[in-house]
C-alpha cells in the first residue's frame, strides 16, 4: 500500500469483514485488525488478497497507517468490549480522529461514549447498520449519529457504501446527535421482531386453521410478493417454506423456540421511559420468550386441548388484510416513540428520511416504505402516519376482515398476539372515551392520587371523599 489508508475496520467477524470488502470495493484504501491476529492472516489470504487492504497486528500500527484525521470502524460486540477497544484505541490517537461503533449499542452507551470521547478531543459516531451479512458486502442501510463534525468527514465514505433505493438514493443519512442513530436502529429492530411476528402468525393461521402444506403457504406468500406486501421478509419467507430436506419441509425440522439478542426488548422498555406505547413489538418480544420453553408448552398441550384449531369462514385474502393492518399500527408505534425520544432530547429526527433509507438494504425493506416515505413527504411534521389519508383509508377496508381473523383465531385456539394487540390499540386510540376514568377513581379512592374532571380545564386535580 503506497498511501496512508482511508478507514480501519476493527473486527473481523461476518458483518466487519464484509464491510471492509465492501469498503474496498467502493474505493477506499482499507485497513483490518482483529484480536485474534489469525483470523487477520486468514482474511488476508482469502479475497482481501485482491483489494486495497491491509492487515495490522496491532492497534497502535492500525493506527499509523492510517491517513489523519483516523476513522476507525469497530465491529466487535456491544457492550464492555467497545469501552475496553475505546480505551486502548484512544492511546495512540490525536484530537480530530474519528472512532466509529457500527454495533447494536444501546443508544444510552453511546451518548456516554461520545461524552467521553470528546472529551479526550476525538470524535464519535454510534452508527445502527442493517442489512445483514448480503448487505453488509453489496450495500446496507447505514444509520450514523453522534459528532457532527464526524459526519463531514465520513459522509462520501459512508453513502459510497450504502445501498441504493429504487430511486437511486444512497440508504445512508445523517440521523442525529448524540445516541439517535442506535436509537433509529433500535426501534428498527423492533419493527423487525414485529413484522416477523406478523408473518408467523399468518402462517400458523394458514397451516394449522386451514390445513395447509408449507409449500402451499409458500405459494401464498409468493402471491403476496408481487402486491403491497412485497419486502425481503416475505420473499425469503416464500423461499423458506418452499425448502424440503429428503422430501419433509424444512421449517417441519427446526425446534420452535425463537431466539433473540436484545434490540426488541429495548425497544419495548423504551417505550415504556417515554410513554408510547409500541403494542405490537412487545407481543413479538413475549411471544418469543414463550416459544424458548418448549417442553413446558407441550405438557400444557397434553392438559388443554385446543378448542378446534380450524379456522371457520376466513381467507387467505382476510389473513393478508389483517397482516398489512397490524403492519400499519406496528410502524405508526414506532415512528411515534422516535418522534418523542426526538422531542425529549432535541435530535431533530427527520421521519420521512428515516422511512427513505430504510427502502433498501436493510432487514425490513419493503415497498410499504415507499408509502410511508410518501405520507411524511405529504406532511413532514405528520403526528401519527395513520392520520395520513392513504394509511387511514387502507386501516378502514382491512377492519372487517382483520376483525374476522381475530376472532377466527380466538375461536380456533390459534395465538394471534400480534394482529390482536394491533387491533386493541386501533380500538383504543379511536375510542373517545375509555373505562380509564374507574382506574383514576379507584386509584383516587385507595391511594388518593386525585384526578382531572371532564367539566373543569385539564390540569386541576380533585380528590373525593368516597
Amino acid at each position: 500500500m503506497s498511501e496512508r489508508a482511508d478507514i480501519a475496520v476493527v473486527g473481523l467477524a461476518v458483518m466487519g469483514a464484509n464491510l471492509a470488502l465492501n469498503l474496498a470495493d467502493a474505493g477506499n484504501k482499507v485497513v483490518v485488525y482483529n484480536r485474534t491476529h489469525a483470523v487477520t492472516e486468514q482474511f488476508m489470504r482469502g479475497e482481501a488478497a485482491a483489494k486495497d487492504m491491509v492487515g495490522a497486528g496491532s492497534l497502535e500500527e492500525l493506527v499509523s497507517l492510517l491517513e489523519a484525521p483516523r476513522v476507525i470502524l469497530l465491529m466487535v460486540k456491544a457492550g464492555p468490549a467497545v469501552d475496553d477497544l475505546i480505551t486502548a484505541l484512544s492511546q495512540h490517537l490525536e484530537a480530530g480522529d474519528i472512532i466509529i461503533d457500527g454495533g447494536n449499542s444501546l443508544y444510552t452507551d453511546t451518548e456516554r461514549r461520545q461524552a467521553e470521547v470528546e472529551g479526550r478531543g476525538l470524535l464519535y459516531l454510534g452508527m445502527g447498520i442493517s442489512g445483514g451479512e448480503e448487505g453488509a458486502r453489496h450495500g446496507p442501510s447505514l444509520m450514523p449519529g453522534g459528532s457532527p463534525a464526524a459526519w463531514e468527514r465520513v459522509e462520501p465514505i459512508l453513502k459510497g457504501i450504502a445501498a441504493r433505493a429504487p430511486d437511486g438514493a444512497p440508504c445512508c443519512e445523517w440521523i442525529g446527535p448524540g445516541g439517535a442513530g442506535h436509537f433509529v436502529k433500535m426501534v428498527h429492530n423492533g419493527i423487525e421482531y414485529g413484522d416477523m411476528q406478523v408473518i408467523a402468525e399468518a402462517y400458523d393461521l394458514m397451516r394449522r386453521g386451514m390445513g395447509m402444506r408449507p409449500s402451499q403457504v409458500s405459494e401464498v406468500f409468493g402471491g403476496w410478493n408481487e402486491g403491497r406486501l412485497r419486502s425481503y421478509l416475505i420473499e425469503i419467507t416464500r423461499d423458506i417454506l418452499a425448502t424440503t430436506e429428503n422430501g419433509t419441509a424444512m421449517v417441519d425440522l427446526i425446534l420452535d423456540a425463537a431466539g433473540q439478542k436484545g434490540t426488541g426488548k429495548w425497544t419495548v422498555i423504551s417505550s415504556m421511559e417515554f410513554g408510547e406505547p409500541t403494542t405490537l413489538v412487545a407481543e413479538a418480544v413475549y411471544a418469543r420468550v414463550v416459544s424458548s420453553d418448549p417442553e413446558r408448552r407441550r405438557r400444557a398441550a397434553d392438559v388443554f386441548p385446543t378448542p378446534t384449531s380450524e379456522l371457520a369462514g376466513v381467507t387467505t385474502e382476510d389473513i393478508e388484510q389483517a397482516l398489512y393492518a397490524s403492519k400499519i399500527i406496528s410502524y405508526a408505534q414506532g415512528f411515534r416513540l422516535m418522534g418523542r425520544a426526538s422531542a425529549e432530547h432535541d435530535w431533530a429526527l427527520d421521519p420521512g428520511s428515516i422511512a427513505s433509507i430504510w427502502r433498501a438494504g436493510c432487514i425490513i425493506r419493503a415497498a410499504f416504505l415507499e408509502d410511508i416515505t410518501a405520507a411524511y413527504g405529504r406532511d413532514p411534521d405528520l403526528a401519527d402516519m395513520t392520520e395520513d389519508g392513504f394509511f387511514a383509508g387502507q386501516l378502514l377496508d382491512a377492519e372487517t376482515p382483520w376483525r374476522r381473523v381475530v376472532a377466527g383465531a380466538v375461536s380456533a385456539g390459534i395465538p394471534a398476539p400480534a394482529y390482536s394487540s394491533a387491533l386493541a390499540y386501533f380500538d383504543s386510540m379511536r375510542s373517545a372515551r375509555l373505562p380509564a376514568d374507574l382506574i383514576q377513581a379507584q386509584r383516587d379512592y385507595f391511594g388518593a392520587h386525585t384526578f382531572e374532571r371532564v367539566d373543569r380545564p385539564r390540569g386541576e386535580y380533585f380528590h373525593h371523599d368516597w
